[in-house]
């Protein structure tokens, strides 16, 4: 079947940028609301969650734009997981931009994953 491009959008308060840019790219600010655990070597990140580990490797990093991986299982493939900020010069706010695929049956699923994971962010950091 394939899995499906997801693509959310969460907005932050001016003066994020340096806080939201550690949050997801550092292993301590990974650990804060995405994993309970990140350990990094090289380009291999490991994230534990209940005694459940997966690694992902680091395609591209832009520092304070984004950060993109890719799960072991899809090695070989287009698909990925990406953290991209975007910041509006009018506002001055900033929005955090998550692209991630799903089988077409956990699309909302993923959605409703993400969003729990933001709200946790956003939570932890005072954002």
């Amino acid at each position: 079947m394939g899995k499906k491009k997801i693509e959310v959008e969460y907005t932050f308060k001016q003066g994020s940028l340096p806080v939201l840019w550690n949050s997801i790219s550092t292993p301590l600010g990974l650990s804060e609301w995405f994993a309970e655990g990140v350990t990094v070597v090289g380009n291999e990140y490991t994230f534990m969650w209940d005694k459940n580990d997966q690694t992902a490797t680091l395609l591209n990093i832009k520092q304070n734009s984004n950060i993109r991986f890719q799960w072991k299982e899809d090695e070989g493939t287009d698909i990925y997981f990406e953290m991209r900020i975007v910041s509006n010069a009018i506002t001055g706010d900033n929005s955090l931009l998550v692209t991630d695929f799903a089988e077409t049956s956990d699309i909302e699923d993923t959605k409703f994953l993400w969003n729990h994971l933001v709200e946790t962010l956003k939570r932890k950091t005072g954002m």
